[in-house]
């Protein structure tokens, strides 16, 4: 990596560094054949010499590496330049925003799959979300005589809303319609485009709001929409059914609010975390630590897992941040034999954020609890070997200090 890669002029201070370990700078053209042309001239780079000795022309410039890795420069390595050869994180996260550049702090509301085709046929899972959530489209009710489980009563304009969704299929005969839940603050429903539409997902899903926001006066809808596309197998019998529950989870979730309330500032050792679940099982008298190497075999996975299946006391606090494969083995059987879990997580908590999946049952259940030592973020960036070892000393501090 050379220096022109970095920056083009060194700061005050970093001159001052530079003079006093004996190095000079200067700028020259990156490419030489184009320097009499004005963007040539913007391209130039700064590179270091030394004034000790008068070098030969091809000696003269030296490369960032090449100074971090002599002994002479360590003050200067460790001072100015030991952020960015060492954060690899955030080279991953730049990589990634090179690739992805439609993730970049967006919403998951505006972001969209950069290399998929909104017009061919595909079946999507839809979230619409009414504009600062308030909840406009109907209330939550407790089970009754007619209904057996939690429901949503609509409101005016939520049947409004109804209606003008069972309409796209009128207006667009390329859609078919295969679920809908209105909630009181939003919508989920499930599509499929069984042939090639004439425009993007996004324009029909523009009509529909357009045509819905007629019922009310003022704006609505949230900014766009989300969308999840159901490709793998068994993926529709699955978004269908969460669908159907969604007033199931929105009964728990007011019935037990405590366990999914974001906490912030929470002090574990000497680390600031966010937590979410039943924040008592961080003082949970017998905990244990869920630790494993990525070259543990699958014989000593399964006697670890069979030692939770004979275990008579159940009621063991397993605390992993789930990182190797045998973490998440031993952890997916600790959660199906009902052991409480304290999951530590990588990625912090968006806002109206919650568990997924079975996580949500054991959340309202109190049997599980989030610990997120850093902010959320959109990017998809690999776990770095630095963040295993504070998260995994982070379990440590659980188990035996707390």
């Amino acid at each position: 990596m050379r220096v022109e890669h970095l920056f083009s002029t060194p700061s005050p201070s970093l001159q001052a560094t530079l003079q006093a370990s004996g190095l000079q700078y200067q700028t020259r053209p990156r490419h030489k054949q184009n320097c009499s042309s004005p963007a040539a001239a913007t391209r130039s780079a700064t590179t270091l010499t030394t004034s000790k000795t008068p070098p030969a022309p091809r000696q003269f410039f030296y490369s960032l590496q090449s100074c971090i890795a002599n002994r002479r420069f360590a003050h200067l390595r460790k001072n100015h330049f030991l952020c960015i050869m060492d954060s690899k994180r955030n080279e991953q996260r730049k990589e990634w925003l090179k690739k992805h550049p439609e993730t970049e702090k967006k919403p998951s509301m505006l972001r969209r799959k950069s290399d998929h085709d909104y017009q061919q046929p595909c079946i999507h899972m839809i979230t619409i979300v009414v504009k600062d959530h308030r909840p406009l489209l109907g209330s939550l009710k407790a089970p009754d005589g007619n209904h057996p489980r939690p429901w949503i009563e609509l409101t005016a304009l939520g049947n409004a809303v109804k209606n003008e969704w069972n309409n796209i299929h009128a207006h667009h005969p390329e859609i078919k319609l295969y679920a809908l839940q209105i909630m009181p603050d939003h919508l989920h429903a499930i599509i499929h485009v069984t042939e090639r539409m004439p425009q993007h997902l996004g324009k029909i899903m523009g009509y529909f709001k357009k045509d819905s926001n007629k019922c009310y006066d003022g704006q609505l809808w949230e900014e766009s929409y989300h969308d999840r596309i159901l490709q793998r197998a068994g993926q529709l019998k699955q978004m269908c059914n969460y669908v159907k529950d969604n007033p199931y989870r929105l009964w728990l979730k007011r019935s037990q609010p405590e366990y999914f309330t974001v906490y912030h500032n929470i002090t574990i050792g000497d680390t600031q975390v966010e937590i979410m679940g039943n924040r008592f099982l961080l003082n949970h008298p017998v905990k244990e630590q869920v630790q494993c190497s990525r070259k543990m075999t699958e014989e000593e996975i399964e006697a670890q897992r069979q030692r939770l299946r004979d275990c008579d006391n159940k009621d063991i606090v397993l605390v992993s941040p789930c990182i190797s494969n045998g973490e998440k083995e031993i952890m997916k059987c600790g959660f199906q034999e009902g052991y409480p879990q304290i999951i530590l997580l990588e990625n912090g908590f968006a806002k109206h954020q919650k568990p997924q999946g079975r996580q949500f049952k054991a959340c309202s259940e109190g049997r599980l609890l989030l610990v997120a030592p850093w902010p959320h973020h959109n990017e998809r960036i690999k776990i770095t070997r630095q963040q295993c070892n504070q998260l995994n000393e982070l379990a440590r501090i659980i188990v035996e200090e707390l």
